[in-house]
């Protein structure tokens, strides 16, 4: 809920009927529900001095603030351009000593406060099994030229309430798994807002919550269990199934493992030179699907169609040179495509579709290091029921060897000690069921990389045509969903991966602008927000192209520069 101001105190308190119109006041005038247009937010200046604010917050329930820093202008850059002057905050809430492992707990978090507000509230989740207070920009999509704090933004981080020095043997303690999963967001978001209460005299008018990765499955979940906290819901390739999706990552690593020439380097089953070879393949058949040959895929769907592992990829007819692949490497990698299975043959995760991007170098670690180093000890100790012991675990045996049935009993298991089981803690409830969300008129825009090799954008795509489904077959009024071809895990790949998408989300919650396309740009020589290595010698340094809501694709039209997004439409 928004926090009171200070100022508006006495007179809300005078009127019962007044404070309930109202709700908690804060300047959060959001209208009854049943409504679709939320009104625009207000700037406020930052009241007081910064160093001060942290004995203000002396008295917040269950929280430790410890430094309020006044940060100067140009202190922090982004794409080159200065981060005007701001107000940072650290602290922590809920310390405490788990009776289970013994180790320290907090949630620990910092936020930075414009001396210029822009009247909103951005809620940062962040990558990985979190564990680091990364600092509170705001950041979105690949190399960006711009982020939330730049653009005035009151912006929150958190570890999300363990530290990274524990790795994934936090997952023992089981509080810490729920603040991980989703009770740290529930947690830090009043706390927070009271926080800006505090620094400009009123709560935030809008409040915004995105991330990528885990950071857009913690969105997912915020989108699903705080519906009426936030206004807007920025996703990047969400993982909202990640339970799931690390355990086909071990499932990819085993087929890899069975064609690779050394067993202790995964890599050797699927070389550079394989995948560029599959890659070219790829663009022979769909290149042009989509009425230009431009090095990407516009028409996903086509594409499914059009091309065949089997068919269009050499087979080796000796030994493995870089331009084919072997009999057994083509049986080996299909079943990852297709999506993992269990023993019986049971999908247990999506599919994903053959792109582009499958040649870039960034496809690597997650295909081939990923399985081994992250997600058997995500699988292992964070999620699984009972955890595995730390002391004795071996990830890349876990990995490799691991029983996947096993896996995925554990993974929906509870016991006494542990009474949530990961697919509970950790993804979104009922994922397709946002009426709360629309009908308070939140939006929520989503992106997904086609070539993402960890989280699967058809999954995505499953759980927006499941979100239409509900809605009457179109959720487009509140919700709107964007491929990225040729991108692979929120950035890179060869991809136009820079784009603004919390502007554009801000203008469909504050002013109804519906996205109907968002421009994207490549990131090629002498770009600010940071060069991609990975784009093709013969795009332009600023190729653009429209990111297009799902299901449209971007075609082009007929005529006009193949390096313009200008020259194509979203039909």
């Amino acid at each position: 809920m928004p926090i009171a101001s200070p100022r508006l105190a006495g007179a809300l308190a005078a009127s019962g009927a007044l404070l309930a119109l109202l709700g908690c006041g804060g300047g959060d005038d959001r209208p009854p529900v049943g409504t679709t247009q939320l009104s625009p937010a207000t700037p406020a200046s930052f009241q007081g001095a910064c160093k001060d604010l942290a004995a203000k917050l002396a008295s917040l329930a269950n929280t430790t603030i410890s430094t309020s820093t006044d940060v100067g202008a140009g202190a922090l850059t982004v794409g080159g351009q200065a981060v005007p002057a701001h107000c940072q905050v650290t602290g922590a809430m809920f310390a405490r000593t788990s009776t289970v492992d013994g180790n320290s707990y907090a949630i620990k978090f910092e936020m930075r406060l414009p001396l210029a507000w822009n009247g909103r509230f951005f809620h940062q989740g962040n990558g990985g099994i979190d564990g680091s207070v990364v600092p509170a920009t705001g950041s979105f999509g690949g190399g960006p030229l711009t982020h939330a704090l730049m653009q005035g933004f009151a912006v929150l981080s958190s570890d999300a309430g363990h530290a990274a020095s524990l790795g994934p043997n936090f997952g023992v303690d089981p509080q810490a798994r729920l603040d991980y999963g989703y009770q740290a967001v529930g947690k830090l978001t009043p706390i927070a807002k009271k926080v800006i209460d505090s620094a400009y005299g009123k709560g935030p008018d809008r409040s915004y919550f995105g991330g990528c990765s885990n950071g857009g499955r913690h969105t997912f979940v915020a989108a699903a269990r705080y519906p009426e906290d936030y206004d807007g819901y920025l996703a990047g390739a969400p993982g909202y199934k990640l339970p799931k999706a690390a355990i086909a990552n071990m499932f990819g690593a085993r087929r890899y493992a069975s064609v690779a020439t050394n067993p202790a380097d995964l890599s050797t089953g699927f070389t550079p030179t394989e995948r560029a070879t599959v890659a070219r393949a790829v663009l022979a058949r769909c290149d042009v699907l989509d009425g230009a040959s431009d090095g990407l895929v516009q028409d996903t769907e086509a594409c499914r169609v059009a091309f065949d592992l089997a068919r269009d990829v050499p087979t080796c007819g000796g030994s493995r040179d870089g331009s084919c692949l072997s009999p057994a490497q083509k049986t080996a990698i299909a079943p990852i495509f297709s999506g993992a299975i269990n023993s019986k043959g049971e999908s247990f995760y999506s599919s994903f579709p053959y792109d582009s991007g499958i040649g870039a170098a960034g496809i690597a670690f997650w295909e081939f290091t990923a399985p081994l180093a992250l997600d058997s000890g995500a699988v292992g100790i964070i999620f699984k029921v009972p955890p595995e012991n730390p002391a004795s675990f071996n990830g890349p045996a876990f990995a490799l060897t691991a029983d996947i049935d096993a896996m995925l009993a554990g993974i929906e298991a509870t016991n006494a000690v542990y009474t949530e089981s990961a697919m509970s803690f950790m993804t979104p409830p009922n994922p397709t069921r946002l009426e709360k969300l629309k009908n308070r008129g939140a939006k929520m825009m989503v992106f997904h990389g086609v070539s993402d090799p960890i989280f699967s954008v058809d999954d995505t795509k499953a759980w927006y045509e499941g979100l239409a489904a509900a809605n009457g077959g179109d959720a487009s009024s509140f919700a709107r969903f964007y491929r990225v071809p040729g991108m692979g895990h929120c950035s890179g790949g060869p991809a136009t991966d820079q784009f603004d998408m919390l502007s554009a989300l801000v203008a469909w919650v504050e002013k109804g602008a519906a996205p109907d396309r968002v421009t994207a740009s490549a990131r090629g020589a002498g770009n600010a927000g940071g060069v991609n290595a990975e784009l093709p010698a013969d795009w332009a340094a600023n190729r653009s192209r429209p990111l297009c809501p799902y299901p449209k694709v971007a075609r082009y039209n007929a005529s006009g520069s193949l390096d313009s997004a200008d020259s194509f439409s979203c039909r």
